[in-house]
C-alpha cells in the first residue's frame, strides 16, 4: 500500500521532525530489546491482556463468498454468505475467525469429506474488542487433521469512511450523482466485508461471486468466470492462495482501456467521461511489470493485471493481487493540462504496487511486525523499476530528496523505533505505516543493494521470490536468500549477511560516522556512533557499516560497491588511501549508505572550496546530502555555521534537482525560525545572492523537450526566488495568475504550482475567489490537490478564514479525504495562516474534529495542533495556541498527551532559536556588508576567503 504526500506535507513532516520536534513517541530501544532480539516470538502476554492474534488450532483452506448490493441505488446495506474450508490443525472444541460491524444471522457447519454430513448450527460468542467470531457447540470435538465447512449467513453496511467494503460516489458528466462500492481491506479490514481469518500469513483461496444490478458491471482479484455468470451476477475464476487483506472487488458503472504485453492482459478502470485520461498508467503499467518480471527472473502469476481509480480512496494506492486500487489523481492523465509532477506520481506509485505483486502477494509477510519487509521493497522499486523503464528521467534524485532523506529526519529521534517491531491490536499495527516501514526500509534494502553489488541482490530477491512463492516469510528467510547468492555467486561477505542486515533491522536509529584525516600521511580513520538530533545522547548501537569514497584527483562516482566496513566496531583506519593535503575526501558515492558524514574543518573547507570551483565533478545525489548534513550538524552543534552558510554559496553555479531541493528545505526552515527577525532582510538578500543567476536561467516558462528533472527544479527555483523577494518573481508569477483570472490565459501545466501559490500571496479577493471557486467545481484530482496546497499560500486574513472554514461546510464540494488536508497548507505558509489557523480551530474545534479521520484514524483535531505547534516560534504564537490546547485537552477527540507533545515541540522551537539565530544572523548580515557590488555568480568563490575564519 502507498502513503502518499504532497510537497507541503513532505515539508511540514520534515518541519515537524525537526529538533526532537516529534508527532509520534516510541518506547525506548531498550525497553523493546526482548521483542527486538526476538522478533518471531509471541512473548507470553500478561495475564490482564488477551492476544489479538487468532488461535492456530485451525486454518482457512479456501473461501466461497456471496454478495449482493443495491449500490446503484446509493444503498448501503449489503447482504453475503461465506463457506470457509478449513482445517483442524489440533484438536479444538472452537473455531474463532475475525468479523468486524457484520450482523451474523446464521451459522452452520458439517463436515466436508463426507457425502451425506449433516450442517450443525454452531454458537456465536462475540469479542467485539478483538473482533473475534469464537463458534462451537455442545458435544461437537473438531477433531486434528479433519476438514470442514463453515457457512456464515450475514448482513452488513457499506462503510463511509473509505475503510473495509465501502461506499463512494462522484459527479458524472450531467451533474447526476454516481455510486459505487470498492474495498480497501490492508490491514484489517477483510473482516468488515466477510468473516475471516484476518491475518497475512493465513492464506487460502477465494472464489467470489457478487449479485448487482444488470446495469453495473463488477471486477475482482481474478477474470470473470462466464460460465457462472448471469445478468445481474458476475461470477470469479478462484484465485491462488492469497492473504485476506489482498482480496479486492469494485461495483461500478466503471470502463476501462486495455493492452497486453509480456503475454500478460491489463486494463485501467475509471469512471465515464475518463477513458482519455487512461492511456498513460496502461503504458506505463506494461512497460513496469515487464520491467520487474524481468528483474526478478520470476514471471507475474496471475492471468491478469487490472488498475482502478476510485473518486474516494484514503490511501495512494493499495496492491489488491490483480486488481489494483488508487487515488484518481495517481492514476488518471490528461495529456492537455496534467503535470509533471503527476505523470511521475502515476509511474512511480504504480511501480510501487506493481513491486507488491512478488513483495506481499506473491509472497506474503509472517505478521505485521515485518511491514518493512513489503512496503521498504515497493519503495525501492517504485524508483528502480523506473529508472529501468524511463532511466532518462533519472528518478534517484527524487528518491533521495524524498524518501531517503526523509527517512535520515524521523530516524535522528533517539527513540525511534527499529524495521521489525512487535504489535498486536489493529491500533498498533496502523502505525507502522510510517517513515520507517518505507522510506527507511526502502533506503537501507538500496544500499546493500549497491553495498553487495547489484548482482548478489538481483540474485538473492530471485531466490526468494522461489522458496517462499504462495507462502508468508520473514527477515531471515530474506537473509538467508540473500547469502545463498553470495555462495553462488562467489561474491566474498565481510561477515554473516543474517548478522550485517540485522543490525539494521532490529535497533532503530542510524550511525553517523566521523571522519578525521591525517594529512601528514594521507590516511583517514572514521568512527561510528549513532546519529540523534539531540548531539549529547549517548548510546552504545553500532552498525556493520558499508563504506566507500572518492577523491578529488579521481572523482569517479560510479562504482557503489563497499570496498571497506565497519564491522560493527566503532572505528576503521584506512591507512592505504594516500590522499593529498589539498584535495577533498568524500565517502559514500551517490549516498547510497544510509548514514551522515561528518568531516574535520579542514576537509569540509576543501568540499566548498570544490564545490565553488567545479561543482559538477561530485555527484549530484553527494552535492545534496553535504548540504542536508551540514544543515543537520550546524542546527545540532556539530558544525560551525558558517561551514553550512558558505558551503551553499556554490549554489549559483547548481542545476540539478536534489541538491535545490535540499537547499530549499534548509532555506525554508531557516525563514520559518527568522522571517519575524529584525535583521530578516539580511537573510532575504543571502537568499536571493544564491538562487537569482539560476532564476534568471530556468526562467517562468516551461520548454518543451528539456529533461524530466529540470521542471521539477525550476518549480524549486522559483519559490526560492519569490521567497527571496526577488521583484521579477513576484511579478511575472503574479501577472500569469491575473492574466488567468482577467483573460483566461491558461497557466502551463508544470507552473501552475508555484504561479498559484506566489501569485495568491499577493492577490485580491477577486482572485482569491476565482482560484477558491476553481477547487470547488474541478473534476480533476489532480489539480484539486494542487489547489488545495495553493491556497494555503494567501496572506490576507479573510481569505484564509473563508478557505479553512470550508472544511467544515459539509454542503460544498470538498470531498471526505480532502477536508482535513486544508489547515496544513496554511498554516505552514508563514505566521498570518498560523494565527488564522488557531483562531479557526478555538471556534470550530469540535465540528472539525468531527471529520472524518482519513487513513490511520489520527483524528484531524489532534494531528493539526500537533502540526501547528511545529511552527510555533515566539511566546505571543504559543500562548495562542496554549488556548486551543486548553479547550480541547479534556475532549474525547484528543489523547492525554497532547499538552506534552505540543510543549515538546514548541520549546524545541524555543530552543532551536536560542542556539542559531544569532550565528546565522551574524553570518548573513557580514554576507551582505562585505559584498554590496558583488552579483551572485562570483560571491560563492570571492567569499572563500572571507568565511575561512569561520572555521
Amino acid at each position: 500500500m502507498t502513503r502518499v504526500f504532497t510537497p507541503i506535507l513532505v515539508l511540514q513532516l520534515v518541519l515537524a521532525t525537526t529538533h526532537a520536534a516529534v508527532v509520534r513517541q516510541f518506547p525506548p530501544f531498550e525497553q523493546q530489546q526482548k521483542l527486538i532480539e526476538n522478533p518471531n516470538l509471541r512473548l507470553a502476554v500478561p495475564a490482564q491482556e488477551e492476544t489479538y492474534r487468532l488461535p492456530n488450532n485451525t486454518e482457512p483452506l479456501e473461501y466461497n463468498i456471496d454478495l449482493t448490493t443495491n449500490v446503484h441505488k446509493g444503498e448501503t446495506e449489503f447482504q453475503g454468505t461465506v463457506i470457509i474450508s478449513l482445517k483442524v490443525l489440533e484438536p479444538s472444541t472452537d473455531i474463532v475467525v475475525h468479523a468486524r460491524q457484520l450482523e451474523i444471522l446464521t451459522v452452520t457447519i458439517r463436515k466436508s469429506n463426507a457425502a451425506e454430513s449433516t450442517a450443525v448450527p454452531l454458537d456465536v460468542e462475540e469479542d467485539k474488542d478483538r473482533e473475534f467470531l469464537k463458534l462451537s457447540a455442545q458435544d461437537l470435538t473438531f477433531e486434528q487433521d479433519t476438514t470442514w465447512l463453515l457457512t456464515i449467513k450475514y448482513k452488513g453496511n457499506l462503510r463511509t469512511d473509505n475503510g473495509g467494503f465501502y461506499l463512494s460516489s462522484y459527479t458524472d458528466e450531467t451533474g447526476a450523482t454516481k455510486y459505487l462500492a470498492t474495498t480497501q481491506f490492508e490491514s484489517t479490514d477483510a473482516r468488515h466485508a466477510f468473516p475471516c481469518y484476518d491475518e497475512p500469513a493465513k492464506r487460502a483461496n477465494f472464489t467470489i461471486t457478487i449479485h448487482h444490478d444488470p446495469s453495473y458491471n463488477a471486477i475482482s482479484n481474478m477474470p470473470v468466470d462466464a460460465s457462472k455468470t448471469s445478468t445481474g451476477t458476475t461470477a470469479f475464476q478462484s484465485t491462488v492462495k492469497m492473504s485476506s487483506y489482498l482480496v479486492a472487488f469494485i461495483v461500478s458503472e466503471f470502463v476501462y482501456s486495455e493492452g497486453e504485453l509480456n503475454d500478460l492482459p491489463q486494463r485501467v478502470f475509471s469512471r465515464k467521461g475518463t477513458e482519455h485520461e487512461q492511456e498513460w498508467a496502461l503504458t506505463t503499467g506494461m512497460l513496469v511489470e515487464k520491467r520487474l518480471s524481468g528483474y526478478f527472473d520470476v514471471p507475474f502469476t496471475l492471468p491478469k493485471l487490472d488498475q482502478a481509480a476510485i473518486p474516494d480512496f484514503a490511501a495512494g494506492a493499495m496492491e489488491n493481487w490483480g486488481l489494483a486500487t488508487y487515488r484518481e489523481e495517481y492514476l488518471l492523465y490528461n495529456v492537455e493540462n496534467s503535470t509533471i509532477n503527476t505523470q511521475t506520481n502515476i509511474a512511480t506509485i504504480e511501480a510501487h504496487e506493481d513491486a507488491h505483486m512478488w513483495f506481499g502477494d506473491l509472497v506474503a509477510i509472517e505478521w505485521w511486525s515485518y511491514l518493512w519487509l513489503k512496503e521498504g521493497f515497493a519503495t525501492l522499486f517504485e524508483n528502480l523499476a523506473i529508472d529501468l523503464a524511463y532511466p532518462e528521467w533519472d528518478i534517484f534524485q527524487t528518491f533521495h530528496t524524498g524518501s531517503y532523506q526523509g527517512a535520515m529526519n524521523v530516524d535522528g529521534n533517539p527513540a525511534v523505533r527499529p524495521m521489525t517491531y512487535h504489535v498486536e491490536k489493529p491500533s498498533e499495527i496502523s502505525l507502522l505505516y510510517d517513515s520507517i516501514a518505507y522510506a527507511k526500509a526502502g533506503s537501507v534494502l538500496d544500499m546493500w543493494r549497491h553495498a553487495l553489488t547489484n548482482t548478489v541482490f538481483q540474485r538473492g530477491l530471485h531466490n526468494y521470490l522461489v522458496k517462499k512463492a504462495y507462502s508468508a516469510a520473514n527477515e531471515t528467510d530474506l537473509f538467508d536468500a540473500i547469502s545463498l547468492a553470495a555462495r553462488e555467486l562467489n561474491y566474498p561477505v565481510q561477515a554473516p549477511v543474517g548478522d550485517m542486515l540485522t543490525s539494521w533491522t532490529r535497533q532503530g536509529g542510524l550511525p553517523l560516522l566521523t571522519v578525521e584525516r591525517n594529512y601528514n600521511d594521507g590516511s583517514f580513520t572514521i568512527k561510528q556512533q549513532q546519529y540523534t538530533t539531540n548531539k549529547d545522547v549517548e548510546t552504545s548501537k553500532s552498525w556493520y557499516v558499508p563504506v566507500n569514497y572518492a577523491v578529488q584527483s579521481n572523482p569517479d562516482f560510479r562504482q557503489t560497491e563497499a570496498t571497506h566496513y565497519l564491522i560493527k566496531e566503532k572505528d576503521l583506519g584506512i591507512i592505504d588511501a594516500k590522499l593529498k593535503s589539498d584535495e577533498w575526501l568524500i565517502l559514500n558515492k551517490q549516498s547510497t549508505g544510509y548514514y551522515r558524514i561528518n568531516y574535520d574543518a579542514r576537509n569540509w573547507q576543501l568540499i566548498s572550496e570544490g564545490l565553488a570551483d567545479r561543482p559538477y565533478k561530485i555527484h549530484p545525489r553527494n552535492r545534496a546530502q553535504l548540504i542536508d548534513d551540514a544543515y543537520r550538524f550546524a542546527t545540532s552543534g556539530r558544525l560551525a555555521h558558517g561551514v553550512l552558510l558558505q558551503l551553499l554559496t556554490y549554489l549559483p553555479q547548481e542545476n540539478q534537482y536534489a541538491p535545490w531541493s535540499t537547499a530549499n528545505v534548509v532555506i525554508s526552515l531557516f525563514n520559518r525560525y527568522l522571517s519575524g527577525d529584525g535583521s530578516y532582510d539580511n537573510f532575504k538578500f543571502y537568499v536571493a545572492a544564491l538562487v537569482s543567476d539560476q532564476f534568471d536561467k530556468f526562467g517562468v516558462n516551461d520548454i518543451n523537450g528539456e529533461h524530466h528533472l529540470t521542471k521539477f527544479t525550476r518549480n524549486v527555483v522559483i519559490n526560492i526566488a519569490c521567497l527571496a523577494g526577488l521583484k521579477t518573481c513576484l511579478d511575472e508569477t503574479h501577472a500569469k495568475l491575473f492574466a488567468l483570472v482577467e483573460q483566461g490565459t491558461p497557466i502551463q501545466p508544470n507552473l501552475q504550482m508555484p504561479v498559484y501559490c506566489n501569485g495568491l500571496k499577493q492577490a485580491d479577493d477577486q482572485v482569491f475567489d476565482f482560484v477558491y471557486d476553481k477547487l470547488m467545481t474541478s473534476t480533476n484530482q489532480a489539480e484539486r490537490r494542487l489547489l488545495i496546497s495553493a491556497l494555503g499560500c494567501a496572506q490576507d486574513e479573510k481569505q484564509l478564514h473563508k478557505y479553512v472554514s470550508s472544511s467544515i461546510d459539509l454542503t460544498n464540494q470538498l470531498l471526505i479525504q480532502e477536508r482535513y488536508t486544508l489547515l496544513s497548507p496554511t498554516y505552514s505558509r508563514g505566521p498570518v495562516g498560523l494565527n488564522v489557523c488557531i483562531d479557526f480551530l478555538l471556534n470550530n474545534w469540535e465540528a472539525y474534529a468531527k471529520l472524518n479521520a482519513g487513513f490511520g484514524g489520527v483524528n484531524p483535531l489532534y494531528s493539526d495542533i500537533l502540526g501547528m505547534s511545529a511552527y510555533v516560534v515566539n511566546d505571543s504564537q504559543r500562548a495562542k495556541l496554549q488556548e486551543l490546547v486548553d479547550a480541547v485537552k479534556n475532549s474525547v477527540y484528543v489523547p492525554e498527551t497532547l499538552q506534552a507533545s505540543v510543549d515538546t515541540t514548541v520549546d524545541a522551537n524555543m530552543a532551536w532559536l536560542a542556539t542559531n539565530r544569532g550565528p546565522i544572523m551574524s553570518w548573513v548580515t557580514s554576507f551582505r556588508n562585505s559584498s554590496p557590488a558583488l552579483t551572485a555568480s562570483v560571491l560563492a568563490i570571492a567569499l572563500c576567503l572571507f568565511v575561512a575564519k569561520l572555521f
